[in-house]
């Protein structure tokens, strides 16, 4: 989840790379990112083409919804907030992947007519998951509802494992959070979630058969350095791993 982080430079950034630079360099070891930072402010086109230019043709951007759509006083900036919202996230054109909309812990089951028409008029050209973390949304009704909209019904990881994650679309959604604040720094891997993440790979296993592609955000908050944590789940699952170079006399925790 987001790609520029001080706590980085040494770890994964080389010390004498530019900042600007830092997503280009990203894009070599990973094919996607969550972009946290349009959730408080949606991005120009001007940026999303630099974006889009900083990285190679197979990688793929998905985009938090703003904040004062989701968050702020929720949909009540209405359809055209959000129109205009995936209009900016057009201009990654192949490379945007699904948009995701996160509502608060706040956030009731009492809205579930207001989301419904919410999600009824989504753009169709574009993919939406959608997050609630509110326990009066677990229900067969929503779960009915975002499979309805050809949504994503994401399947997240705070300071415990759901019971499952639900295949609602042709894709799934994973994001791995943690507790916030949790770590003082995120440079290297503090908490060994290996158990964690095999029960996640049978969880993903199970359901895999149903989709076509599994997308899957770290959080640094998860267990203290989310590029660890993703090498972890990716050697997990038999996916190639590729790290730069090390700095001479590292300290690694689980390596």
């Amino acid at each position: 989840m987001g790609f520029s982080y001080p706590d980085w430079r040494g770890p994964f950034y080389p010390q004498g790379l530019k900042s600007g630079h830092w997503l280009e360099f990203y894009a070599r070891y990973f094919n996607t990112v969550e972009l946290d930072t349009t959730f408080y402010a949606a991005p120009t086109a001007e940026r999303v083409r630099h974006w889009r230019s900083a990285t190679p043709e197979d990688f793929r951007f998905c985009l938090k919804t703003p904040r004062a759509i989701t968050h702020d006083n929720p949909l009540a900036a209405g359809f055209d907030a959000m129109r205009s919202f995936v209009d900016v996230c057009r201009g990654f054109g192949s490379k945007l992947g699904p948009i995701l909309i996160q509502f608060a812990p706040s956030f009731e089951a009492s809205q579930f007519d207001a989301v419904d028409r919410f999600l009824t008029a989504l753009p169709e050209d574009a993919r939406f998951a959608v997050e609630f973390r509110h326990r009066s949304w677990g229900t067969a009704e929503t779960l009915e509802m975002i499979h309805r909209h050809r949504c994503a019904f994401v399947a997240a990881e705070y300071r415990s494992r759901p019971a499952r994650a639900f295949a609602t679309a042709d894709f799934l959604y994973v994001r791995w959070i943690g507790e916030h604040d949790r770590y003082p720094t995120h440079e290297r891997e503090i908490d060994d979630v290996s158990d964690s993440l095999a029960w996640w790979k049978r969880t993903i296993d199970a359901a895999a058969p149903k989709v076509a592609s599994v997308w899957g955000f770290f959080n640094n908050d998860y267990a203290g350095y989310s590029i660890g944590t993703a090498n972890r789940l990716k050697r997990l699952i038999g996916m190639p791993v590729t790290e730069p170079a090390r700095v001479a006399g590292e300290p690694m925790l689980f390596g």
